[in-house]
């Protein structure tokens, strides 16, 4: 069979967190969920992306395709019974279609859920950005168990705190003196050439991926995902950064998605909770409009390659574009457009040439270069995004 990992209504749901990218490029848990399929299945996968995203992200067609949903996380069952479909079948839940074997190039959703057969367990789709750090904790915990089965975990220094060792692993490179973890509550997983510096106060679910840093003294409250090289400080609770992203400094972050190539400023904080304690609205790229939720904890969606200044104050339930810039007193608007330049004082346009210097700066302290290719992908969603600006 051949892995095919497809797009459908929801992408434009989880804006702006999949402008530059597919459903299955989001990490939940430790892992994207590409990378959940492919440990699930032991099959490579290809991506069914947005026209705009299929030089970036191609598909590999083969006269035996088994299409799965983008957003759909795997389990045991789901991937069971998508794993028996025969060509022609396949398997919807209500109006989402998660599965469809074929041998044919083109995916058409609406005829092929005509035919598609219902699906009678339960299943999760990453389909609203707060499903990320909704459904976090599960992720972990399943990632877990992918990735440490039947493997031996490194150890911890005596001189670490540990509560319920046994929910730990930790790969090589690991480093850490004089911290505090406690796994009571979820599993802790510490990736290969990460580091947890002295005074940091942890409690699971909670991943720290490959070569990222939690700072002196942070507090962090699972569960909670450090994405690869990365930096987390001060205090954060139940959020995801997706790598490459810094939090590094005090200020408090909770219920949040924090895009790639994101910084966030010292002493900046997001609020989670309304004062009057209602549901979180949050803007909808698919409505136009902001929409309910229906949490009561909700702080900050942040796309790729944004950034805040010290002391920025984000109101509950804020959406931040791609490659905006934060910055100046008050709170800015809960909603950000992408290339937006300013703050509570009013909003500029965030021109390309200047975004894209600074991109190729950022990116380049990590050795990875902006390509061309990227540089289409982000001048589209230039384009795309000027009626909110």
């Amino acid at each position: 069979m051949n892995l095919i990992l497809f797009d459908d209504h929801s992408w434009k749901n989880l804006l702006p967190l999949t402008f530059n990218k597919p459903i299955s490029e989001l990490r939940v848990g430790i892992l994207r969920i590409r990378e959940k399929w492919e440990k699930t299945t032991g099959l490579p996968t290809s991506t069914l992306a947005q026209d705009y995203l299929s030089e970036k992200y191609p598909c590999h067609l083969e006269s035996d395709n088994l299409y799965i949903n983008g957003s759909l996380l795997p389990d045991r069952e789901v991937y069971k019974a998508i794993e028996n479909l025969k060509t022609g079948q396949a398997l919807k839940k209500g109006e989402t279609l998660l599965a469809s074997r074929s041998e044919k190039s083109a995916l058409n959703i609406e005829d092929i859920l005509k035919i598609a057969d219902d699906y009678p367990l339960n299943i999760e789709l990453i389909d609203f950005p707060w499903k990320i750090f909704l459904l976090n904790g599960q992720e972990i915990n399943a990632d877990y168990q992918l990735l440490t089965q039947n493997r031996q975990s490194q150890t911890l220094s005596a001189t670490v705190n540990v509560i319920h060792p046994e929910n730990i692993f930790i790969e090589e490179g690991f480093e850490g003196e004089y911290f505090t973890i406690n796994a009571t509550n979820g599993p802790i997983y510490l990736g290969a050439d990460s580091e947890i510096m002295e005074g940091a106060i942890i409690r699971g679910p909670f991943a720290l991926c490959n070569n990222s840093t939690v700072k002196l003294g942070a507090k962090i409250y699972g569960p909670t995902t450090i994405g690869p090289y990365s930096k987390a400080g001060g205090e954060i609770n139940n959020s995801i950064l997706q790598g490459y992203a810094n939090k590094g400094h005090d200020g408090f972050l909770g219920q949040s998605v924090i895009g790639e190539w994101c910084n966030i400023g010292a002493d900046t904080n997001t609020s989670n909770l309304k004062n009057n304690y209602t549901n979180v609205k949050l803007w909808s790229y698919n409505k136009n409009r902001f929409t309910d939720t229906g949490l009561q904890f909700c702080g900050l969606i942040m796309g790729d390659h944004s950034k805040c200044g010290i002391n920025t104050m984000f109101n509950t339930g804020t959406v931040v574009g791609v490659s905006a810039n934060i910055f100046g007193t008050g709170f800015p608007r809960n909603f950000i457009p992408s290339f937006s330049w300013g703050g509570a004082t009013g909003m500029s346009t965030y021109l390309t040439k200047k975004a894209f210097e600074t991109m190729n700066l950022v990116m380049g302290r990590r050795n990875i270069q902006l390509s061309d290719t990227d540089i289409n992908i982000y001048e589209h969603i230039y384009d795309e995004t000027e009626k909110y600006r």
